[in-house]
């Protein structure tokens, strides 16, 4: 049977929002499940849109937000006030979709090499656009597919820093390296991204 909350359980329920993420943290530590859910409801929407960005398909990013925080919480003692509870979140995202993205790599190399090829129309994962025609949605296509078959490690600070638009301090905190080097791999990421697109926007423009 479900018994209505208390006044003391409804006021304890709002004072949940109110409070910062490292005070919720510190009190799901002892044991305050309920102050773990208020950080989940936080913040799923942002561990979900990097997820879908790294890995393009509803039920795998869905998957992989449920685990992120599944090993969030596993790990709550591991956590550590001086980096922000979403930048602990990204690292964590981003570890399972690399690892996601790699294994998927696998996969479909595997699946197509036991099918000669002939299963290259299954994996490019594009389809039709019924505004083809509008060169935004060409470009937005052809960036689509460049982002896509850049490494790993390009597609992720590029999804950090021009998607999610985190800054280079946070940026290097989820990655594990420093300021510096975070700009650096952006601009790397960037020109890499440039080199991909440039020949796609092309072949879209001797196709339009």
């Amino acid at each position: 049977m479900h018994y209505p909350m208390t006044g003391n359980a409804l006021r304890s329920e709002a004072a949940r929002g109110t409070l910062s993420d490292e005070d919720l943290v510190r009190r799901a530590r002892q044991g305050d499940f309920a102050s773990f859910e208020t950080l989940f409801d936080r913040h799923r929407l942002l561990v979900y849109r990097f997820s879908y960005q790294m890995c393009p398909r509803r039920d795998e990013a869905e998957d992989i937000t449920q685990e992120v925080f599944v090993r969030a919480y596993q790990n709550l003692h591991r956590y550590r006030d001086e980096a922000k509870f979403t930048t602990w979140l990204l690292r964590i995202a981003t570890n399972l979709t690399t690892d996601r993205v790699r294994m998927n790599q696998r996969r479909r190399v595997l699946e197509e090499r036991e099918a000669g090829g002939g299963l290259t129309w299954m994996t490019v994962g594009v389809f039709d656009d019924p505004v083809q025609n509008l060169e935004a949605d060409r470009r937005r296509e052809a960036l689509r597919r460049a982002l896509n078959a850049l490494p790993i490690h390009h597609k992720t600070v590029l999804i950090l820093r021009d998607i999610e638009e985190r800054e280079y301090p946070e940026i290097a905190s989820v990655l594990g390296c420093t300021v510096g080097g975070a700009k650096l791999r952006v601009l790397r990421a960037r020109r890499a991204l440039k080199d991909r697109l440039a020949p796609l926007l092309e072949d879209e423009g001797t196709h339009a």
